[in-house]
């Protein structure tokens, strides 16, 4: 069942074949694993008990429990009286890691409606999809954000989208029907307080497949509480402790451990606009940090700068670092450079969030530094391509289920293609599990490529290249990227002798409204693409032609100097 973009208001319930619950959760439900409370009860708790607790301490502002639920109430009165929201319905936000973005998170939990946070490095194409898949009532937005104007970009796109009634500016200039002025209105009105579910989808979260077309993630408040019950447990984080959080809160791990823990465990979250790592350092030395989730660059930078500083961190002791390939090097490293040893591997996805947990490096250093980490609170098999399990240490496809897993796509087919028929999510990961109980993740058979923690779709790619008026044909591939862990290689057949030059092509895929980040960062140009014997490019023999030509090249420069 794939969501409606055109649906008029009223028809707010576009998943009902997911809940209540979801099948493939049935198991959980019945077992009583999960809180059963929604994110509002959670903000109502911490409101009474310590109101003026101060939630991020970083931000000027100084916001507080008391404060963020006030707001959030009366922002979810406008959204419900004035502008005609329903309970069900789609409230998208593009901001970055803003306060605002806790308030517009607890204020949809209030209104029984469905959050749907967009990264801010989307531009036309991946923000016109996503708003016209989920058929969004009304959009949040940073009016600019650094150097781009977000404003502009509503205003091109909103032409195509019926569904979206409302865009809303959130820290601009505009007058009339902004954020501020929302929360402000509803001020002094009596909240709306419609029955919200814990087993109803709170979130909307879309991710890139190997088709071009974004997958919408349903998560709902029981299966993400579930996730921040389990890893705060398993890194011993609670009630008080600092986390910093620079990866985007509009992805699943900033989502979750910036603008959700902190009401459901207690934590208070540092919100990094920008990852700089000397801000960093500061940050994390100014208010007692404790611990970090986020992506590979941010730990290999954050270890580079503390080393250059000849700063050791004594209260830093939680790294749980995934999202992009993690070498084994890279954790040894950094828990060298620390004074915990506090760097680990994890492994999970929207789908899965954080199937294993890590180890501790002071104990295990080595089953830190080279697995994924120990599976906690889910199932987890290694599937053979006709779906039987491989002896324990073989390579296959991983598949998981557990509580903390998703509910299901927001399109009905491809929730069937995802899960086994006893509810196991394929992964598309290929690895193997070890004795101990941890994961190894070794390749993967879906085509994408993650890029600083971001998941890319190829086909999205090449579709543009393949528009170009010299380009025959484009496969693109992920390459060795020494900060990123992957980039963007695109191979290119041409139309004849003529061929664009690197900044052409650049110019040719910006021009096409995607985001900057998925602009291929090499190019290579081939007489003709490897194929299987049925015709499809074989992408692993072009994965590993790159990274050989790489490995020379490095080799080669080495030699010179």
């Amino acid at each position: 069942m794939t969501v409606d973009s055109g649906r008029v208001a009223g028809s707010h319930a576009p998943w009902s074949w997911l809940i209540p619950p979801a099948a493939h959760h049935r198991r959980y439900y019945e077992a009583h694993v999960w809180r059963n409370r929604t994110l509002a009860d959670w903000a109502r708790v911490r409101a009474a008990d310590e109101p003026d607790a101060v939630v991020f301490p970083n931000d000027p502002t100084q916001p507080t429990y008391g404060e963020l639920l006030t707001d959030a109430e009366a922002l979810a009165t406008s959204l419900a009286k004035d502008l005609g929201i329903k309970p069900g319905e789609v409230i998208s936000f593009q901001t970055p890691n803003w306060i605002e973005a806790a308030v517009i998170n607890i204020a949809a939990t209030i209104g029984g409606f469905v959050v749907n946070p967009i990264i801010p490095i989307y531009r036309d194409a991946e923000v016109r999809q996503m708003l016209a898949d989920s058929g969004a009532r009304l959009l949040f937005f940073a009016e600019n954000f650094r150097g781009y104007n977000y404003a502009a970009m509503v205003e091109r796109i909103r032409g195509d989208l019926p569904a979206l009634s409302h865009a809303i500016p959130v820290r601009g200039s505009a007058q009339g029907a902004n954020f501020s002025a929302l929360v402000a209105a509803g001020r002094g009105r009596p909240p709306v307080g419609p029955r919200v579910s814990p087993d109803d989808v709170k979130l909307l979260l879309y991710t890139s497949g190997t088709t071009g077309k974004p997958k919408g993630v349903l998560h709902s408040h029981n299966t993400l509480a579930r996730v921040m019950d389990v890893s705060a447990a398993q890194w011993k984080i609670g009630a008080g402790d600092v986390i910093l959080m620079p990866s985007p809160v509009t992805h699943i791990s900033g989502y979750c451990n910036g603008l959700e823990q902190p009401f459901l465990i207690g934590t208070r979250t540092v919100l990094m606009e920008n990852w700089h790592a000397a801000t960093a350092v500061n940050l994390i030395c100014q208010h007692k940090i404790v611990g970090t989730v986020a992506a590979t660059p941010f730990l290999k930078e954050l270890a580079d700068e503390a080393r250059s500083r000849h700063v050791t961190l004594p209260g830093f002791r939680i790294f749980a670092c995934g999202g992009a390939a993690v070498p084994a090097d890279l954790i040894r490293e950094a828990n060298a450079s620390f004074d915990q040893p506090c760097a680990f591997r994890v492994y999970g996805s929207s789908e899965t969030p954080l199937v294993t947990l890590g180890y501790e490096a002071r104990d295990l250093p080595e089953l830190a530094a080279a697995t994924d980490g120990a599976v906690v609170d889910y199932e987890v098999r290694v599937l053979n391509d006709d779906g039987a399990d491989v002896p324990l240490g073989q390579e296959g496809e991983i598949v998981a289920r557990g509580p903390a897993m998703f509910m299901g796509y927001a399109d009905e087919e491809q929730t069937r293609d995802a899960l086994t028929e006893d509810g196991f999510f394929r992964s598309g990961d290929i690895g193997r599990l070890t004795a101990e109980g941890a994961i190894i993740v070794t390749g993967r058979k879906k085509d994408i490529i993650i890029r600083g923690g971001e998941n890319i779709s190829p086909k999205e790619i090449e579709d543009v290249l393949n528009r170009h008026p010299m380009i025959r044909e484009a496969a693109v591939v992920a390459m060795p990227h020494i900060r990123l862990g992957e980039g963007i290689c695109a191979y290119i057949v041409l139309r004849n002798e003529e061929a664009p030059t690197f900044t052409d092509i650049v110019a040719f895929v910006t021009a096409s409204g995607i985001a900057k980040q998925k602009c291929p960062e090499r190019v290579e140009y081939i007489d003709d693409l490897p194929r299987t014997a049925s015709g499809k490019v074989r992408k692993d023999f072009l994965r590993a032609r790159i990274a050989e030509k790489m490995a020379r090249e490095t080799a080669a420069l080495a030699n010179d100097q």
